[in-house]
């Protein structure tokens, strides 16, 4: 548990002060719009799984920060659930699309988070995890001032968040954009 409820704390102000950039790459790695349902994990105010709802019948934000939640309670087309990422409240293969966007360096157990969201995804499904690619100097920076303000974040670079997934790295892409690293994976049907 973090000393300070930082996200509890930026809650009504986190999309304005962190407004969705692009989704194109989302809708792109993601292979939108899909049958089955999509979990948003670490997915906070809804504010990525907002501009989704539409492409997928079941859109469903999991974060453990209810007062993030509460803001994506106001979003029509959201389910909301107050969890842990590492312990997820859904039978396995539930999800045709998982994704986590900015959110897997400040879990507490990286390795269990990864495997809970694999647990989760169905086979055929694809997992999209958009980290802050800690080998440039504006996450490093990023990453210190976290540290500064007691933040639990823990920023890997992509080869070691593909290290951890539980899948052969030869079934995972990763692409670079800017700042930001996309990791790939589809599960084997």
């Amino acid at each position: 548990m973090p000393l300070l409820d930082h996200f509890g704390l930026l809650a009504p102000f986190y999309e304005k002060l962190i407004p969705l950039q692009d989704d194109k790459p989302l809708w792109e790695y993601l292979q939108l719009p899909v049958d089955g349902p999509l979990l948003d994990a670490g997915g906070g105010t809804g504010r990525v799984a907002v501009t989704l709802k539409d492409s997928a019948p079941q859109v469903v934000v999991a974060d453990e920060s209810f007062k993030m939640l509460r803001e994506a309670v106001r979003k029509d087309g959201l389910q909301p659930v107050g969890t842990q990422t590492e312990r997820l409240p859904f039978p396995e293969g539930t999800f045709v699309r998982v994704l986590m966007v900015d959110a897997l360096h400040h879990v507490d157990d990286q390795r269990r988070t990864l495997a809970e969201l694999w647990r989760v995804l169905a086979p055929g499904g694809l997992l999209v995890i958009e980290e802050p690619d800690i080998r440039t100097w504006s996450v490093k920076w990023i990453a210190v001032m976290e540290k500064v303000t007691l933040m639990r974040s823990h920023f890997l670079p992509p080869s070691r968040i593909v290290d951890l997934l539980p899948v052969n790295g030869d079934a995972v892409d990763v692409h670079t954009e800017g700042f930001n690293a996309w990791i790939v994976a589809r599960k084997p049907s």
